[in-house]
């Protein structure tokens, strides 16, 4: 009686009755994969338009909101409207990531999404303050152009331990900042690219939304990788997203309308870059600024360097 009590089979489930939760069911715990369904994924509009509008105001705007809006409303020993900028992109940005890994046909690591939006926020609230104060700088006579120790309301500081605290507060705006920030937002791109891929090929074309949703798109990648100085981490994503199309096209899989549309983004940011540093190849402040074989300036370098100047010959 006991050996029988001990081989006892699990009763039946009733009809209609969903299956029990457990290793014998283990797509109740996401461990079913695309290759095993192939799920239609449509162009998500309203996502990639979101997306590109919040980066477009919340991130490319910050600055411009800042010297636009009257330096009255936000006294300098208080956050400017570029701060509350920030602050919205630092809750919008990772809640839109998080919806786009939701709608991928592809069951993605959970936890590796997880770490990666976690080290996101926190990537973004550092550069927030750093970027606070080196953009408030501006109106004290900061140039960008130039590096902290040869800015002239800098290297005249005392005592001169001064300028280290401001060397390491651009290290945290323009290094761990964009480090903890930016590594973690490509590769949630790169993971979510790796589920957009489909076997049947009238799937792979983009609608005509997405088309014209690809020019501002790549605008803002082309912003990001400059503004950022990420080339080296923006290259190597674009070389692993054409490896792993490379790689799938030989087991008969496309491309769908979402990861065309990042694809194509991000060539077109590419070659964006490339006509930028050929425009500013002889610029010879700015070639100062940025040394060595990869010289890609920043846009608000640029600015400081020619727009202010042009701005001020006006007034």
């Amino acid at each position: 009686m006991q050996g029988s009590a001990r081989r006892r089979p699990f009763p039946a489930a009733a009809p209609g009755s969903p299956p029990p939760a457990g290793p014998l069911y283990p797509g109740r715990h996401g461990a079913v994969k695309a290759e095993d369904t192939f799920k239609t994924s449509p162009f998500h509009l309203d996502l990639w338009f979101y997306f590109t509008l919040q980066n477009w105001v919340l991130d490319f705007g910050r600055p411009i909101a800042m010297i636009i809006l009257p330096l009255e409303w936000f006294p300098l020993n208080k956050p400017s409207a570029g701060d509350y900028f920030h602050m919205a992109y630092n809750v919008i940005t990772p809640f839109l990531l998080l919806k786009l890994i939701e709608r991928s046909p592809k069951t993605l690591p959970r936890s590796m999404v997880y770490v990666s939006i976690i080290t996101f926020v926190m990537g973004a609230s550092i550069h927030l303050v750093g970027d606070s104060v080196n953009h408030r700088l501006i109106f004290s006579g900061y140039q960008h152009h130039l590096s902290v120790r040869e800015n002239p309301i800098i290297r005249n500081l005392k005592p001169e331990t001064l300028i280290d605290s401001f060397e390491l507060l651009y290290y945290y705006d323009e290094y761990l900042g964009h480090s903890m920030w930016y590594i973690p937002f490509f590769l949630i791109l790169f993971i979510y690219f790796t589920g957009c891929f489909t076997p049947v090929a009238e799937q792979s074309r983009m609608p005509v939304a997405a088309v014209l949703l690809m020019g501002p798109s790549s605008l803002y990648y082309w912003y990001l990788v400059t503004e950022g100085q990420i080339f080296i981490l923006y290259i190597f994503t674009f070389f692993a997203m054409m490896a792993l199309v490379m790689h799938q096209k030989r087991k008969g899989l496309v491309l769908d309308s979402n990861g065309l549309f990042l694809f194509y983004s991000f060539i077109i940011a590419l070659l964006l870059i490339a006509g930028w540093v050929v425009w500013l190849w002889n610029d010879k402040i700015l070639r100062k600024k940025y040394p060595g074989v990869i010289y890609i300036p920043e846009p608000w370098a640029f600015y400081t360097l020619h727009m202010s100047n042009l701005h001020a010959a006006k007034e």
